[in-house]
């Protein structure tokens, strides 16, 4: 009786590939599907409150994906180290990008995030012309490093996906090493 074994640097490799898939097509298909869709739909402070809730909870996804690619980083170090030769070793630059991924959601999340939420609901309260257009203006300010940031992010998580992709792809064979 033959029996086999689950090779779990395989199944961990998987879930990665599939955490970072989402978090680079979710903010793709926001971009590019539901915010033009929503600001064609309704006016803009409904619209605004509407992706706010879309990046509210895809900021809480990003943070799921991030421990769950903490956790398995941290499996694939334990098990296979920081040997090159190994397929599912962790190299130095996935911990960076991890980081860097980290660092610039918690950011989002956590800093500028609550700001620019602030200041889209005093642009949406502001009665008078003047004030409403020095509300939005301070609003569009922020929001505009809010936006650069989730490029930022979409930029490293498709670095990570690429550095995963090319370890798999490209390793030197066994018989070379």
């Amino acid at each position: 009786m033959i029996t086999k074994r689950v090779n779990w640097g395989v199944v961990g490799f998987l879930f990665e590939l599939c955490a970072l898939t989402l978090w680079v097509g979710g903010l793709i298909v926001i971009i590019a599907v539901v915010i033009p869709a929503v600001f064609n739909s309704f006016g803009m402070e409904p619209a605004g409150r509407f992706l706010r809730r879309v990046f509210d909870g895809y900021g809480l996804m990003n943070v799921g994906i991030l421990i769950l690619l903490g956790a398995i980083a941290g499996i694939r170090h334990r098990t296979f180290g920081t040997n090159s030769s190994q397929m599912f070793s962790v190299s130095a630059s996935e911990w960076w990008l991890l980081a860097g991924m980290a660092l610039v959601t918690f950011s989002i999340l956590g800093v500028l995030g609550p700001q620019a939420v602030a200041l889209q609901e005093q642009a949406f309260e502001a009665i008078g012309k003047e004030e409403k257009d020095l509300a939005y203006a301070q609003f569009f300010r922020l929001h505009m490093v809010v936006r650069a940031l989730h490029l930022l992010n979409l930029g490293l998580a498709a670095s990570l996906f690429i550095v995963k992709l090319r370890r798999v792809l490209f390793r030197p064979s066994l018989a070379t090493l």
